[in-house]
């Protein structure tokens, strides 16, 4: 095992039971697959459809790109370990790997605090929406989402990998998560983590401030409506973000701050994947489903695909003539 480890570390399977974990990696499949599918279907939607320019759409697609990265860090390095029967990953892929998922992490959270601050100028300073959410405030705000979460993916990965391991580089999880790697380290040095850790638990904390102060106005103006088809329709658009940071937020925080163990148990799975393949699977479901504008637009891009396969299957019968 040590010969193995040396320049990298033994990620845990999802069960020690063969069957079980091939039932468990075709399930990370098929949700992984979903998150793909639904992500890229928003992203095409807003990037092709017109009547969906705006910001929050602008918004909505960033966070799809978040989430497909996101995703994308964590479940297909531990779907092929699990097929190939093999726990081992690389020192360089773990690095990647951990500065992958924070940042995507971040860039989620800045993108659904912009997204609230969104929704809160959309409904509750209705007049001022257009003068304050112009093109430039959207593209500095997805700049701005983007940069911090780069800063913080490099902060949290040169504060980790700067530690000397002395345990058994045995990772208690099916990826590398920072803080099942703390747990390697030799007596204190993983401190300048800690401080790395406490500074973006403030910023998270802020954020959350920030979303919960704009939902308290939002509401409140939503209420004082005097129109049931005006409040049914701002609720149709906040309802969604509420749930998808509720999602997000509570399931990484309750994670991450309770105690982990030495020895996981299926609960610490369920909990990991709650913040990690739960989140960008169901963000497109989520507003799809309630978003009549995103549905009408999907519907629009497959008419035209079926019409543009018709007139090439036509074209294709002429020339074969």
């Amino acid at each position: 095992m040590a010969n193995l480890t040396m320049s990298g570390f033994v990620l845990m399977r999802f069960s020690a039971n063969p069957e079980l974990d091939i039932l468990y990696t075709s399930l990370f499949l098929v949700f992984y697959l979903l998150a793909l599918t639904g992500n890229i279907l928003i992203i095409t939607t807003t990037s092709m459809d017109e009547s969906l320019n705006s910001p929050m759409y602008f918004f909505l697609k960033h966070l799809s790109f978040s989430d497909v990265g996101y995703i994308s860090a964590t479940v297909p390095r531990s779907i092929y370990n699990s097929f190939m029967e093999s726990s081992n990953i690389s020192l360089w892929e773990c690095i990647v790997q951990c500065f992958a998922f924070i940042f995507c992490g971040t860039v989620e959270l800045a993108m659904l605090t912009l997204m609230s601050y969104d929704r809160y100028l959309a409904i509750c300073l209705p007049l001022h929406y257009d003068i304050i959410m112009d093109v430039r405030t959207c593209v500095h705000g997805v700049v701005s989402a983007w940069v911090s979460g780069a800063i913080s993916g490099v902060m949290h990965t040169a504060a980790t990998f700067s530690i000397s391991f002395c345990h058994p580089k045995i990772i208690q999880q099916f990826f590398c998560d920072i803080p099942h790697i703390l747990k390697l380290s030799c007596s204190n040095e993983y401190l300048p983590e800690v401080g790395v850790t406490v500074f973006m638990v403030l910023l998270s904390f802020l954020c959350f401030i920030f979303i919960v102060f704009s939902y308290v106005h939002i509401f409140s103006s939503v209420l004082r409506m005097p129109s049931v088809e005006g409040r049914a329709k701002a609720f149709s658009t906040c309802l969604p973000h509420l749930a998808v940071v509720v999602l997000f937020m509570s399931t990484g925080a309750f994670a991450y701050f309770k105690p982990h163990s030495y020895s996981p148990t299926a609960f610490d799975m369920f909990l990991t994947m709650m913040y990690t393949v739960v989140p960008p699977t169901f963000n497109p479901m989520i507003y799809s489903l309630r978003n009549k504008a995103i549905k009408s637009a999907v519907k629009k891009i497959f008419q035209k695909s079926e019409a543009f396969t018709s007139i090439c299957s036509l074209l294709g019968d002429k020339f074969s003539i």
